[in-house]
């Protein structure tokens, strides 16, 4: 639906087990046969028709569980964070049995919820990142196994500020930053040095008042697509060879001109090859053509993306736009080709 987006695409079949968890520290168990089964277009079911969520409950991370998996190697675990910094690690036989109504998975302290949780292998490296641009990266066995019940140990001094995200090494080697005010950048993984839990962290970002507080941290490969979300309801959808790679203590680059709102959330996403149609494949709605230059059209929610294609150039400029046409500046283009825009959306 409009203003919404995808945050989570999980493969499983149909006798898996999916785990659901949510800010309250609360755990539902469901079948694959459970979940509703719709077209690719279909806009779903809102969870709380399956789920029992109480008030002000809300999903904050999906765990796929094959049997197989778990019968042919034991030692599986997942690993937990919270907003005040308080991280865990429970042995995922503790979750096979959940009734209807769900369960605790975590004992959250007062004023405090679940940021996130990964399944590990009990070697993972863990990293950690508070809004304040600090980031810490320890080693899975420094957190010792415990219940369902227990409330975790310390794992960033968060020192004033919250925990805005966690992830592990396995999910790729690169750290991506996104700050509140648009901006971010990615960092090798190798430039933060492993040390124990409980610290303050080492900067993964200079936090100024030009970009803002981070929201958010991922792991990525750097060959994904990028999803930003503001907090009016703005979404873009940019290539992650567009975010720059550079040092752990610099600010990012703009990705996103947010005026007078703030990023809300960011989700990683794989390449979408589907969206981009190939040139002699285009109709006379997704088609306009003005001397040298070609235009395509990609419905991308509440934003639309361009890519204007110059011949004879080695490059692509990604723009994103208003509906009508209303151009962004978060691209360089000359006024020849905002005119092909602006007439383009007058033809269709």
């Amino acid at each position: 639906t409009q203003d919404d987006v995808i945050s989570s695409l999980i493969h499983m079949s149909t006798h898996d087990d999916l785990l659901i968890f949510t800010n309250k520290g609360k755990v539902y168990r469901l079948k694959g046969y459970n979940i509703p089964e719709f077209g690719r277009t279909a806009k779903g079911l809102p969870i709380v028709n399956i789920l029992n969520l109480d008030k002000d409950e809300s999903v904050k991370s999906l765990i796929n569980i094959n049997k197989k998996m778990i019968e042919e190697d034991k030692h599986w675990y997942l690993f937990f964070a919270t907003e005040q910094g308080l991280v865990k690690r429970v042995d995922i036989s503790e979750f096979e049995n959940i009734r209807q109504t769900g369960k605790i998975a975590i004992k959250l302290k007062e004023d405090d919820s679940l940021v996130g949780v990964k399944l590990t292998k009990g070697d993972d490296e863990i990293l950690i990142a508070a809004s304040n641009g600090k980031l810490v990266r320890f080693s899975e066995g420094h957190v010792r196994p415990m219940g369902r019940s227990a409330s975790g140990v310390r794992g960033i001094n968060v020192d004033g500020s919250k925990v805005m995200g966690m992830t592990t090494k396995r999910e790729g080697q690169l750290i991506m930053v996104v700050t509140e005010k648009g901006y971010g950048k990615m960092s090798p993984i190798d430039e933060y040095r492993v040390s124990n839990r409980g610290g303050k962290g080492v900067k993964t970002i200079n936090v100024t008042e030009r970009n803002g507080q981070i929201v958010a941290i991922r792991a990525v490969e750097g060959n994904e697509d990028l999803l930003i979300i503001t907090d009016d309801g703005i979404v873009i959808r940019l290539p992650m060879e567009q975010v720059k790679t550079a040092g752990r203590a610099t600010q990012g680059v703009r990705l996103i001109k947010v005026h007078d709102s703030k990023v809300s959330s960011v989700e990683v996403v794989a390449k979408n090859e589907e969206e981009v149609v190939e040139e002699g494949e285009w109709t006379q709605d997704y088609k306009y053509q003005h001397k040298e230059s070609v235009v395509k059209h990609i419905p991308t929610g509440k934003f639309y993306q361009y890519e204007v294609s110059r011949s004879g150039s080695p490059f692509t400029d990604w723009c994103y736009s208003y509906e009508y046409g209303d151009y962004s500046e978060l691209c360089e283009v000359t006024q020849e080709e905002r005119t092909i825009v602006q007439q383009y959306w007058k033809a269709v």
